[in-house]
């Protein structure tokens, strides 16, 4: 009977700990892949370095997305004060997951497929330095759905509460 009165909180602390995991999974693997790429293109184009920076960063958002959204259901569900005393039935931790999962599953493949558009821009920035902005603006129509994603995570928490 103990197990089944801690679940509930244990379902929040998982749906808590996805939502942070996987976006910044995401981004640490997309991060890493673009560090590599910008590595090859600085070895010959030193000057590039600020303009590639930018394109490394972008796919890490993801990753704070996630963790804004942990620290969301941690407060909001109660954990973060109350711990594991907190009073969550295991339907209401099922909720919770539910709520993070728009930003956990989003999070983390528009990170990587963010990653995709960023490395081609710098393969493209490489040759033409003047299409920097342009490199950005696509890379930045991905981020738009790890957006969306945290909005409807957003939105799910604050309907719980």
């Amino acid at each position: 009977m103990v197990v089944l009165e801690k679940l509930g909180p244990f379902l929040t602390l998982l749906a808590a700990a996805m939502a942070a995991f996987l976006p910044g999974l995401g981004s640490a693997k997309a991060v890493s892949r673009l560090g590599q790429t910008i590595n090859g293109v600085l070895t010959e184009q030193p000057e590039l370095f600020g303009r590639a920076l930018i394109l490394q960063a972008l796919p890490g958002t993801q990753g704070i997305y996630g963790l804004l959204t942990l620290f969301l259901i941690l407060t909001r569900s109660g954990l973060m004060e109350l711990g594991f005393s907190a009073d969550i039935t295991w339907y209401q931790g099922l909720l919770w997951i539910a709520a993070s999962l728009p930003i956990t599953i989003v999070g983390y493949i528009s990170a990587l497929y963010q990653a995709k558009v960023c490395e081609t821009g710098i393969s493209l920035i490489a040759k033409r330095s003047d299409q920097h902005a342009r490199v950005i603006v696509l890379a930045v129509v991905v981020e738009t759905y790890a957006i969306f994603a945290l909005l409807a995570s957003v939105l799910a928490i604050f309907s719980l509460s």
